[in-house]
């Protein structure tokens, strides 16, 4: 379930990155200096309204986790984010052209306003990955409750999570490539 969430992470961030890093080059309406203060304002705050936004609902969804059972479809790590990426890849296009427009009036700034969307969707992935060692089991969520675009991981249509062992899937807590042992 946190590979739904940290799915997005690292394509908004890069996105944001290059869209602030173009963004520098054009002077903008406003100027570079106060372009890049209010960027790493928009940053900050989008970083903490993202990563803390619907708490509440992924605690009480993960209380109520019940034991993934033989008849529950569970996805691997890559094919849960290649489907979020696949689901939202017009929209990642679309912010991209947006903070890129946004250059003109205050340059970086939108940029850092996509970066640090992806920077709070990793912190959040991380709170899960916090929750999970916590409780020593995995959240999952059943393949046929995410959105069509595969993400929302806790929308309205998801009931329970399912839990497994720590050591089950491809995917450490916090949806993290699990790192396997060096063979000796």
């Amino acid at each position: 379930m946190a590979v739904v969430v940290r799915a997005g992470a690292a394509p908004m961030w890069w996105l944001g990155v290059l869209a602030a890093g173009v963004g520098v080059l054009v002077p903008g309406i406003t100027g570079r200096r106060i372009g890049v203060m209010a960027g790493a304002a928009l940053f900050i705050v989008a970083a903490a309204w993202v990563a803390y936004r619907g708490r509440n609902r992924y605690v009480v969804l993960a209380r109520s986790a019940v034991r993934a059972g033989k008849h529950d479809v569970l996805q691997d790590r890559a094919v849960s984010a290649r489907n979020w990426r696949r689901g939202h890849h017009w929209w990642l296009l679309l912010a991209f052209l947006a903070a890129l427009g946004s250059s003109f009036a205050v340059p970086a700034a939108g940029g850092m306003l996509l970066a640090g969307c992806g920077t709070g969707l990793r912190l959040k992935a991380a709170w899960l990955g916090r929750r999970e060692r916590a409780d020593d089991a995995l959240l999952w969520v059943r393949v046929d409750w995410l959105a069509a675009n595969g993400g929302r991981p806790a929308g309205k249509t998801v009931k329970a999570y399912r839990s497994t062992g720590i050591a089950a899937g491809d995917a450490a807590p916090g949806g993290a490539r699990r790192r396997t042992a060096a063979l000796v």
